[in-house]
Order: structure tokens, then sequence, then C-alpha cells
């Protein structure tokens, strides 16, 4: 019989040599995840190479909280490792800086109320125009391709829903129960989000590609989604993201249904991208009036919630900036910081 891949790290590591020419942080983690507490208390002050490299290392760390369990098994046991704890402060420091660089380089809302500051800044840019190129002329290749770079309006989706609503009372929460209850299908298994998105994903022939060939633009989208659910103190900036998420992802959604039946897409493709097409933009409509509004009373609430918008703002422009560049480039080649094929990491919508 053969051995699961974590029994192959668990041999590896054990056989693994003390010393090690590795420099890169990410899989000295991944292995001190299964060599244990001493192992990563190797790595407490060990920086990354760059950017990528601390961010790899960071989803690693994310995936002890909100990866499905069955992903990290054992692993989960060091969530709260101090190691990984310093670690998880100090890789998510260095995102910050890059997203803090991204909307020093963007546009801001005017001084507004936080519903009206929200609005602006998803009516700023609602649809990128890699969207009009799917809806007009992409072709079935290139429609794959953008497909698994954009990740699809999901994923863990439902699990930040989840998350976003621990604590509140009255009418958000409320607000985000009906959310959640639409992502569950309305009760209907067959129509859950997720599992919509798997047989859109199977229709259409998507593939995947490990995290380790993201470029950094869609790991860093991914991670803002993450770092928000994975700190407490974050969760006004958490709902102010998920709202600007919802009031975009209708007329993105809408763009990809445009190709899709230009295209002759089956039923199982179409939809996952039709359903959100409808249901987002009353969800995001909702988000504003039943979620920020009533938060917004609290000055701290809002101004938390304006700034995670600005940021989901931020790494979504940079995101797209780099989806068009590869769109220009043909989708040539899979290596990371080129134009290529590539998929981002679940837990995201458009």
């Amino acid at each position: 019989m053969g051995i699961g891949h974590r029994e192959e790290m668990k041999l590896a590591a054990l056989s693994a040599p003390a010393r090690t020419t590795e420099t890169r942080l990410e899989p000295r983690l991944q292995r001190a995840l299964v060599a244990g507490s001493d192992a990563l208390d190797e790595l407490a002050h060990v920086h990354p190479v760059d950017g990528r490299d601390g961010a790899l290392a960071l989803a690693v760390i994310h995936d002890l909280f909100v990866a499905p369990l069955d992903s990290v098994r054992d692993a989960a046991v060091y969530q709260h490792h101090p190691a990984v704890m310093t670690l998880k402060g100090r890789l998510e420091s260095d995102l910050m800086d890059r997203v803090r660089a991204l909307v020093d380089r963007g546009t801001r809302p005017r001084d507004e109320s936080a519903v009206e500051a929200i609005r602006s800044l998803a009516s700023g840019d609602m649809v990128p125009s890699v969207y009009r190129w799917v809806a007009a002329s992409a072709s079935w290749a290139g429609l794959r391709s953008f497909l698994e770079m954009e990740g699809g309006p999901d994923g863990g989706f439902d699990d930040l829903v989840a998350i976003g609503q621990i604590g509140l009372l009255g009418e958000p929460k409320l607000e985000l129960a009906r959310n959640y209850w639409d992502e569950m299908g309305r009760g209907s298994a067959g129509n859950v989000h997720t599992q919509l998105q798997h047989r859109m994903a199977a229709a259409v022939g998507l593939g995947s590609t490990p995290r380790s060939l993201l470029p950094i633009e869609a790991l860093d989208r991914s991670l803002l989604s993450t770092m928000l659910a994975t700190n407490r103190r974050l969760q006004p900036e958490l709902v102010g993201a998920l709202g600007l998420i919802e009031l975009q992802a209708g007329p993105r959604c809408r763009s990809v249904v445009r190709a899709m039946r230009r295209l002759d897409a089956s039923e199982d493709a179409l939809a996952f991208y039709r359903e959100h097409a409808v249901a987002d933009p009353k969800h995001g409509h909702a988000w504003l009036h039943h979620v920020v509004r009533p938060l917004s009373a609290d000055p701290w609430w809002a101004a938390g919630m304006v700034r995670g918008a600005l940021c989901r703002s931020a790494v979504n422009a940079a995101f797209f900036d780099m989806v068009a560049g590869r769109v220009n480039g043909g989708f040539a080649g899979v290596r990371p910081g080129t134009a290529g094929t590539l998929s981002l990491l679940p837990g995201q919508k458009s």
C-alpha cells in the first residue's frame, strides 16, 4: 500500500540532514510543520528571501486557520504555536506594506459616509477591461485561461461570510445570514455555490496550477481576505472588503455569461456565473444598506470598513493589471512573473 503526501513529507523530514542549503522560508516551514515544535522554533526569526517567498509562507500559515482540515490534518495543532504566530505577524506586516503601497497609488474616495465611500469605490472600476475582452472576443482557450486566473466568484466566500458575522447583532447579522443562505443554495445541496462551481469547472475543462506558480498579485489578492478573516481586530475591514466584492461581482459575472453564451457553453457551465450575475447585485445593495449603514454609526467601524474596501480595491487593480498583461501576451508560459495559464487560490470572488 502506498503512503500519502503528508507521510512522505514526514519521512523526508526525518531523513533529511540537520543542516540544509534551502534558504526559502516556505519549504522550510512546510517541513517544520511535519517535523514538530523544535523545528518551528528555529524558524521564528527567519525572514523570507523575497516577497513571493513570504506570500507563499503566509499562505501555508493561513491554511492552518481556514483551509479544509483534511488538507492540514495534524499540522493544525501548530496553529497558535509561538513561532507560527511570530511569523504570521511579521509576514502579514509585509503583506500590508505591499497593499498600502497599492492603495497609495490608487484613488481614494471623498470624505463621505462609509456607504457612499464604498459605493464610489465599487463603481470606479466595476468592469475591468479584461472582462470586456472576455465577453466580446475570447476564444474557449482564452476563456479557460482567464477563468483559471480569475478563480471564480466563490471558493471560500461562504466561510468568509461566516467569519464576518461573529459577534454582530441585529440587521447586520441577519443580512450576513441571508447572504450565507444563498451561498448554501437556499437549502438545496445541488445549488450550493461551491457545487455549481465544481460543475462549471468540469464542464469547461478548467485546470489548476500549484500555488508555487502563482504570481504575487494573485497571492496577495487571496491573502488579503484570509488575513482579514484570521485577525479579529480586522473584522470591520473584512466586512468592508466583502461588501466591495459583492458590489462588483455581478457585472463581471455577466461578462463571463455573455462569453459562454457566445461560445455555446452547456447549462452546467452557465449555471454558476449566471447565478452570481443575478444574485450578487442584490447582495451588494443589501450589504450597503443592512450591514455597512447600521455598523457605520460607530466611527471606528466606519473607518475600518472603508479601509477594507480600499485594500480590496487596490489588490484587485493590481491583479487585473497583471491579468491584462497576460491577455496581451497570449497566456504563453507558466513561470511565476511571466504570462501564463495560472490558477488562483480558492476563497475569492471576482
